[in-house]
């Protein structure tokens, strides 16, 4: 009798430490989840707070991650098991460079405690810094700077005439006159106003005539400035567009007869080539319409490539080959080009071409 006594005794001491060691955690607390940076200037750069924390429970307390909302907030933390008692820090840091205005960012912390899931918040508002001329106006021409040295007019039919402008300022302590040299026939420009004062803004006015060339696809030029009288053909920008014939006008009867190209296939691989070598592919073009297709232009995206139609004008169900000729000299590696071929097809003017081909190493 005395000896079950003991055994039960015993058994009741060991239920007891196992239940304790079952129930023992360890338990993660804040000073604060919440901190506040306040209203303060972009130019202040990164902001950082440290978040204290205590581990009351029984046992080491392990962070197993601290993951920020936002790529702008940036988390440290401690490393190591944190003892019963001991205390940890994570640092979150905020860089404002670039995000003017208010924020609000979480960071969640992951543990082994009792609380496994804790969410920290910091929040504040970014006053943005005093832009400079520099980053206002990015493009330098002479002393001048400009938002863009490209005019891009989008598309342009060829019988349209548009109109667009580019914003500059003087950025020198003197006056500047301005003027241009002679532009292409189609494209014109001022300067309003033609004598720009230090530090003053002033627009480039660019007029885009279609009906004073005769291309088609894409174009581009270079319009050069005169300043204070001398040219410096550094000191320019660039119009580009790509003119389109105008279908517009074609009734119903006339889409339904109009001309159609067609493609034995768009594209082409040469494979494996030799450095230094010339490979050759024929593209088969056909009209598959009932009046004849003009081959407006075609152009190739590289001066390695070379395209020769073999005629201009294709009649109605009329073939004819395209051949384009890749010249590998100076080219390793995989390489893609392009060949633009423009037609008077309604439907489908423009067709884009490709070849590629994968140039050895010597």
């Amino acid at each position: 009798m005395k000896i079950s006594i003991s055994l039960l005794l015993a058994f009741l001491i060991c239920l007891s430490f196992s239940s304790q060691a079952q129930t023992a955690k360890s338990r993660m607390t804040f000073e604060k989840v919440q901190h506040n940076f306040g209203t303060f200037k972009e130019e202040l750069g990164v902001q950082t707070v440290a978040f204290n924390f205590k581990n009351e429970g029984t046992v080491p307390l392990i962070l197993n991650n601290v993951q920020a909302s936002c790529g702008c907030t940036t988390p440290e933390w401690t490393r190591e098991p944190v003892a019963p008692g001991a205390k940890g820090i994570i640092k979150v840091s905020y860089d404002p460079r670039n995000r003017p205005g208010v924020f609000n960012k979480t960071i969640r912390v992951t543990s082994n405690a009792e609380n496994p899931d804790v969410v920290l918040t910091i929040l504040g508002e970014v006053t943005p810094k005093a832009r400079t001329i520099e980053e206002d106006y990015p493009n330098e021409i002479g002393p001048l700077r400009a938002k863009t040295n490209h005019v891009a007019f989008n598309t342009v039919k060829e019988n349209q005439i548009k109109k667009d402008s580019v914003e500059i300022v003087n950025n020198s302590d003197q006056p500047i006159q301005l003027s241009f040299k002679t532009p292409p026939p189609h494209l014109s420009a001022v300067i309003k106003p033609a004598k720009i004062g230090a530090k003053q803004k002033g627009y480039i006015v660019v007029t885009f005539d279609a009906t004073k060339i005769k291309a088609y696809g894409f174009v581009m030029h270079r319009i050069y400035l005169n300043i204070d009288g001398q040219d410096d053909y550094r000191n320019s920008i660039a119009v580009s567009t790509t003119l389109e014939e105008d279908f517009s006008k074609l009734t119903p009867a006339e889409l339904a007869v109009s001309p159609a190209v067609s493609y034995d296939s768009e594209s082409f691989d040469f494979g494996d080539i030799k450095p230094g070598s010339k490979v050759e592919h024929t593209f088969n073009l056909k009209n598959a319409g009932k009046r004849d297709l003009l081959i407006r232009d075609v152009k190739s995206s590289c001066g390695c490539t070379a395209v020769s139609p073999s005629k201009n004008m294709v009649a109605a169900n009329e073939s004819v080959p395209l051949k384009v000729v890749f010249d590998s000299t100076g080219k390793s590696g995989r390489q893609s080009k392009t060949i633009t071929v423009i037609t008077n097809d309604p439907k489908n003017p423009t067709t884009i071409l490709r070849i590629s081909s994968n140039i050895l190493a010597q």
